[in-house]
């Protein structure tokens, strides 16, 4: 037997899936410990403290290697990539050729697929998905029924949440919060400005507050006079806005 070897395959089962034995202790792992499914021993590296708890299933061409950890009910599947310190658990579900590593976790009945990458310290959860070629890292979050996809990016310390949905080619960063049942078109971050813009279908946020188009536009001058505004950055901001408005509603008829 290969010393190197940290488990065993047990006999396939009626899912098709084999139940994996400890050989050794690692990690918090001890040494005959039952772990959770394999399709075989290329889904889950020897090297390490990476292991698949409970009732978890790691199959096809996926792989569970360095430091991450699968439990629960999650499935990791197709060619996926779960690794550095990940946490895939719960309902959750990694598939097709996503990417998640570093401190993620993915948990709740959260979905991550197609070519998406999750890197940093993000969390999704809830039931989020994070689809398509889009990106999360930073200590990003996105939960709720929240939408990431297309070639979208949430980073920094933004939160996506609610029914939103961040497509396209956006980008959603710094402190920006996107939630109910927004869409993200625009995502600015001007050095002019004190704080990050972010402009959907119907609202827009500075920073980390968020109103109605319309409510920005009867209450700016009281919003910015609350945040120290001078009277030359909320002439400013007002213009911005009317501009990413306009832009939006151009993008809403083509």
């Amino acid at each position: 037997m290969n010393t190197n070897k940290k488990y065993k395959l047990k006999k396939r089962e009626s899912n098709g899936l084999c139940r994996i034995v400890a050989l050794k202790s690692f990690g918090n792992v001890t040494k005959g410990d039952i772990g959770g499914y394999l399709s075989a021993d290329t889904n889950l590296s020897h090297e390490n403290n990476c292991w698949i708890y409970g009732d978890a299933r790691v199959s096809g061409k996926a792989y569970v290697y360095d430091n991450a950890q699968v439990y629960g009910n999650a499935r990791v599947y197709g060619k996926a990539h779960v690794y550095g310190d990940a946490r895939v658990y719960g309902e959750a579900r990694v598939s097709g050729d996503a990417q998640v590593c570093n401190n993620v976790w993915v948990y709740g009945d959260a979905r991550v697929f197609g070519n998406a990458h999750v890197y940093g310290n993000p969390c999704v959860y809830g039931d989020a998905r994070v689809s398509g070629g889009a990106r999360v890292y930073g200590d990003a979050q996105v939960y709720d029924n929240a939408r990431v996809y297309g070639n979208a990016q949430v980073d920094g310390n933004a939160q996506v949440s609610g029914d939103a949905w961040v497509s396209d080619n956006a980008r959603v960063y710094g402190g920006a919060q996107v939630y109910d049942k927004a869409l993200v078109y625009i995502c600015l971050h001007l050095q002019q400005f004190r704080h990050d813009i972010t402009a959907t279908n119907t609202h827009a946020f500075i920073g980390c507050e968020g109103h109605t188009w319309e409510h920005w536009e009867a209450n700016i001058e009281t919003i910015g006079k609350n945040h120290d505004y001078s009277t030359l950055e909320i002439n400013q901001t007002r213009k911005l806005l009317q501009i990413l408005r306009g832009q939006i509603n151009a993008k809403k008829d083509q």
